[in-house]
């Protein structure tokens, strides 16, 4: 390996090189100029993830939305890179969160889309990202969306409810439990529910129905949006969740107050935490179903909920950007944007996302979208923005996952990775400083299926397993489950419109032998 020369970023040494491990392209080298060092701060530099649900590659406008505009995280792109090949670790949520926050497939612990009440699917007592900031001195943080699990197997709502967060890593978490569609509906900040009623008492359950509210099936005269019968249980502020909630009525939330309320703890964290590093980790509840927009936002779009649930979230990302100015910390501040997964129109309720979306196609002209083996299952939309440590901003092609967000950080802030962390994750950290820099040359996308990229080679291996039914019934997302092989040439056909695995038997047998070998 050729080093060029030595670059100072936030304390840690990162050696300029031609090329990144096994993964580079030796035919894209990392470049810098002449003022490099008076670019990059000495100071370690704050780091905030935000993590959209179910955006996709063409919901915003700086990637091609042409509907509606989304200004604030348009003016994070125009600041920094913009990525065009980079995606989340899965195309589902849990598997994607897993992965970032442990550097680790998510196949390897079987980590899948979790119920409302399932134990905590991360080991705490192993190796997190968060822990890694932790290591370094930094306070982490995360205020959002969970959806990783709670306890250890049984969750009693009522007690403190670990391990979770802060045994991940994190000094403070204000969570949604799971997911917006599934109960409890309630926040849950530290270790405790909020606003519990110790004399309401709060019980869960996903095997059968419980307590007093109404229910979906029973009562669509109390429902502001009608859902599928996997929605129609507990109906809680007019929606229809997955399963059944008793107890807990001073504790929930307000479908139309949540973006509110994460704005603003998120906003308090860097207050209280501005003269020391920090990371938050915030991952949206937006766009994820049920989409019940603030009134400020809501019929906004023209696009019905889903679209009015971008504006929304395109308004939470601007506070808290504004928020690191109004501090002195955004120049020093790497921030990162990006998705936890495709797009998905349809996923349950009747919110008319896919009769009102007009022109728009929200994976940006790639094939499938959210639980997909296609390229829009993973495909998203990633902005990098770091003002005292960016060498070059403008658009990267440079392959990445956020699967590599663990090791490129630990680089950033001068961390050592701990024996077997991040076992899965590669330092990319050029990449995310220089959109002139090359990333990965070799990725795995996890589906229901596995697929591997080789540069411009997409490979999908065969499916043999049994299709979900629910997935069966989502017509408009091509899932890419069959039970022959799929190859597929994006240098020249990056839509996956033709499968081309029958000319090339020996990159079939080479891609799904490399899928083996990772997969040990």
């Amino acid at each position: 390996m050729k080093i060029k020369h030595i670059l100072l970023v936030g304390g840690a040494v990162i050696a300029s090189v031609m090329g990144l491990s096994s993964c580079s392209n030796p035919d894209r080298e990392m470049s810098t100029d002449t003022q490099t060092n008076d670019l990059l701060s000495e100071k370690r530099p704050n780091v905030v993830i935000f993590y959209v649900d179910d955006l996709g590659y063409g919901d915003i406008s700086s990637y091609g939305m042409t509907a509606i505009e989304t200004p604030n995280v348009d003016a994070l792109a125009d600041e920094g890179i913009k990525f065009t090949d980079a995606h989340s670790t899965a195309a589902t949520c849990t598997p994607s969160r897993y992965s970032m926050l442990t550097g680790q497939y998510a196949f390897r612990s079987n980590a899948a889309i979790l119920p409302g009440d399932a134990p905590l699917i991360i080991d705490h007592t192993k190796p997190t990202l968060p822990k890694m900031f932790q290591r370094a001195g930094y306070t982490t943080g995360v205020v959002g969306k969970w959806h990783l699990g709670l306890g250890d197997g049984f969750v009693d709502w009522n007690k403190d409810v670990k391990p979770g967060p802060i045994e991940l890593g994190f000094d403070y978490s204000f969570l949604m439990p799971a997911t917006g569609d599934r109960v409890p509906t309630v926040f849950l900040e530290n270790h405790n529910v909020v606003n519990l009623d110790p004399n309401d008492p709060i019980t869960v359950s996903y095997e059968k129905r419980i307590g007093h509210r109404p229910v979906g099936t029973e009562s669509p005269e109390t429902l502001k949006q009608t859902a599928d019968l996997q929605h129609s249980a507990t109906v809680v502020n007019g929606i229809s969740r997955i399963g059944w909630m008793a107890g807990g009525k001073s504790a929930e939330w307000v479908d139309e107050d949540i973006p509110l309320v994460f704005t603003d703890k998120a906003i308090s964290f860097i207050q209280e935490n501005k003269d020391q590093p920090f990371m938050l980790y915030f991952p949206f509840h937006d766009i994820h179903v049920p989409r019940v927009p603030n009134k400020m936002f809501a019929g906004k779009s023209g696009m019905g909920p889903r679209g009015d649930a971008i504006l929304q979230m395109d308004w939470m990302t601007g506070r808290i950007v504004d928020e690191l100015k109004k501090q002195g910390l955004y120049d020093n501040t790497l921030i990162v944007f990006s998705s936890d997964n495709g797009p998905v129109m349809d996923d349950g309720y009747n919110d008319q996302a896919e009769e009102l979306r007009g022109d728009h196609d929200p994976a940006g002209g790639f094939k499938g979208g959210k639980y997909s083996a296609y390229e829009a299952g993973t495909r998203v939309p990633m902005i990098v923005t770091y003002p005292n440590g960016l060498i070059q901003n403008g658009e990267s092609d440079a392959l990445l996952s956020h699967i590599d967000f663990y090791a490129s950080f630990a680089e950033l802030i001068g961390a050592t990775l701990e024996k077997g962390a991040a076992s899965d994750s590669v330092n990319v950290l050029p990449a995310l400083l220089d959109s002139r820099a090359s990333a990965r040359q070799e990725m795995l996308e996890e589906s229901f299926t596995l697929a591997l990229r080789n540069g411009d080679w997409k490979y999908i291996e065969p499916f043999n397993g049994q299709t979900p039914d629910w997935l069966v019934n989502k017509t408009a997302i091509a899932n890419g489950l069959q039970t022959s092989a799929q190859l597929f040439d994006l240098s020249k056909d990056k839509f996956e419109q033709h499968n081309v695995a029958e000319q090339h038997p020996e990159l079939v047998t080479k891609f799904q032998a490399r899928l083996n070998a990772i997969k040990k």
